[in-house]
């Protein structure tokens, strides 16, 4: 287990060797970044690094994975993103640099589950990994294009967060999700949405985008919160029946 643990900090401080130095080359230089964004970014990926740890120990993982090290290497890069929107309310962060690493941030979304299934390394901490990336990433980009847009857009980052309180509050709703791809393809778009915004479109198109995106995640996650309510009217738990099974590690969105 040990082992374990000692590969997700080798990877945790490989890509940040790697990534962090690319950045502060592509920025110009590391004076060119407020001090802020760049402790920002280490403490985002300490506490990362942490809270991985602690999951990889709860679920006794035997090895970290090919894919687990892909997700990595996308939360190194939403680090920094972190630090930058951060260090933008404090002064300006370079435009070019943010978009640079959002969209490979949001394409190797598609790698990592490709990597897990090529080489049979699939789990229940993997894509869970993989969701809470997924979704603080839209939750720091929309917190950066809602100083432009409107406080309407942080509802993109906030509503995964939300499902997840109304759980804390009401076990039922901690039910299994039957499985959709429908999730990742509206994710997605939210992400393409964002980073278009970010990277300064048109107010016109930027919110057309943003306002699809929305309407487009509040389908999702309404589905799902009917067929909760259905699946409580019918006497399922999440701790019996096929609703509940690993319902402490349901996959959403």
């Amino acid at each position: 287990m040990r082992t374990v643990q000692r590969e997700a900090i080798g990877w945790a401080a490989l890509w940040g060797i790697v990534v962090l130095p690319l950045a502060a080359t592509a920025a110009g230089g590391v004076s060119s970044l407020p001090v802020t964004a760049w402790l920002t970014a280490a403490a985002y990926l300490v506490v990362t690094t942490l809270l991985l740890m602690r999951g990889l120990r709860r679920d006794g993982a035997a090895r970290f994975g090919p894919a687990n090290a892909v997700t990595s290497l996308r939360s190194t890069l939403v680090g920094l993103i972190t630090g930058l929107v951060v260090a933008s309310f404090i002064a300006p962060v370079p435009i070019p640099l943010l978009v640079g690493l959002t969209v490979p941030a949001l394409a190797l979304d598609a790698v990592d589950g490709w990597v897990a299934r090529r080489t049979r390394s699939t789990s229940e901490l993997g894509a869970r990994f993989d969701m809470e990336v997924d979704a603080f990433l839209l939750l720091v980009l929309s917190a950066y294009v809602a100083r432009d847009l409107g406080l309407w857009v942080l509802t993109i980052g906030l509503l995964r967060y939300a499902f997840v309180a109304v759980g804390w509050m009401l076990p039922w709703f901690r039910a299994r999700l039957p499985y959709r791809y429908w999730r990742k393809v509206v994710t997605a778009v939210a992400g393409i949405a964002l980073a278009l915004a970010a990277a300064g479109a048109p107010t016109p198109i930027a919110a057309g985008a943003v306002g699809v995106a929305l309407a487009l995640l509040l389908e999702s996650f309404g589905r799902d919160t009917v067929w909760l309510v259905r699946q409580r009217a019918a006497g399922f738990s999440p701790t019996s029946g096929a609703a509940g099974e690993k319902a402490s590690t349901r996959v959403r969105p």
